[in-house]
């Protein structure tokens, strides 16, 4: 990521992160910002999108019955899964999820603004899960992937993409002393607030712990040096790191990494045929109005805007 990207997301964090709950890590909110334009879009990173959707379309089923996007914002890789029957895209940017509800309309698909730390699905609801650029948000990663685990399907798919810390620029920067951190070891890093690199190991022994079986790994983004997306055809580039994406079996030290894990264990019960549970008291059972759904159990309601669930607080109880 370059410098300007970081103080991008860097001035985005101070602005817009809170705790969701007194006892919720902080969440990063991209809520009225132009991440679309300002971070992709004319700005220089078709080659991370185009090597990004390869290492997807290799690691993830073509279809099933109901797959989210974790921190899908606008739906940039949205249509790579239009084999599945119904597509929910979560964020915490309602403004995000507006923008991609106006792209992709509502006939297979559902938009909730939502923290990963405590969804509002009901357990063993998706077979298909995808949580892509979203992990180096993580104060807490165990926590999250836990919650992962528990709105996923046994036997199911999830793909995880992590920024990792042990990949080659690190290590020279280590080795030459321009940096303190050891790239070697498995704990995360923070190295702006709210931005988190993590050692390949480390998730993987996480992913397991939590109730994933953890399988093939992809490199991805080796070439992502400014000069050399400047010099060198993108295409080009491109085509030598779909092939460099298999050395992730052996060894993982470029900047982004790939792991598709299968749900394992059993599920929580669920009551059959429910789809949400409620942040606030655990309930299924719900009163869908116009404009809001309202929890049967405690009385919380949460509001419908822009056909955007919004379980980021309740807007009475």
């Amino acid at each position: 990521m370059g410098l300007q990207a970081v103080g991008l997301e860097l001035q985005q964090i101070r602005e817009n992160a809170m705790p969701d709950s007194p006892s919720s890590p902080p969440v990063c909110d991209y809520e009225g910002s132009s991440y679309r334009t300002d971070f992709w879009e004319g700005q220089g990173r078709d080659y991370e999108d185009r090597v990004e959707r390869i290492a997807i379309q290799r690691l993830m089923p073509q279809g099933g019955r109901r797959l989210i996007q974790l921190g899908a914002a606008f739906g940039r890789l949205t249509p790579l899964f239009e084999g599945y029957e119904q597509i929910v895209l979560l964020d915490y940017s309602r403004s995000q999820l507006e923008e991609a509800r106006r792209e992709f309309g509502d006939t297979k698909y559902r938009y909730v603004a939502a923290n990963i730390y405590n969804m509002p699905f009901v357990a063993g609801l998706f077979d298909g899960l995808t949580m892509i650029r979203v992990l180096h948000h993580m104060q807490d990663p165990a926590a999250a992937l836990a919650e992962v685990r528990r709105i996923g399907q046994s036997g199911g798919a999830f793909l995880l993409e992590f920024a990792n810390k042990r990949n080659l620029k690190a290590i020279g920067r280590w080795l030459l002393r321009q940096q303190d951190w050891n790239p070697f070891d498995l704990a995360p890093v923070e190295f702006v607030e709210l931005n988190f690199d993590f050692h390949p190991q480390y998730v993987r022994q996480t992913l397991h712990e939590v109730g994933f079986a953890p399988g093939r790994s992809l490199t991805v983004s080796h070439f992502r040096v400014d000069l050399l997306k400047r010099s060198v055809p993108t295409g080009l580039l491109v085509a030598v790191d779909s092939l460099f994406q298999w050395t992730g079996g052996v060894v993982q030290v470029s900047p982004s990494v790939f792991v598709r894990s299968a749900i394992a264990g059993k599920d929580e019960p669920a009551p059959d045929g429910a789809f949400w549970r409620c942040p606030s008291c655990g309930g299924h059972e719900f009163e869908e109005r116009s404009d809001r759904l309202v929890c049967q159990s405690c009385g919380a309601q949460w509001a419908i805007v822009n056909g955007v669930y919004d379980f980021k607080t309740p807007i009475s109880a």
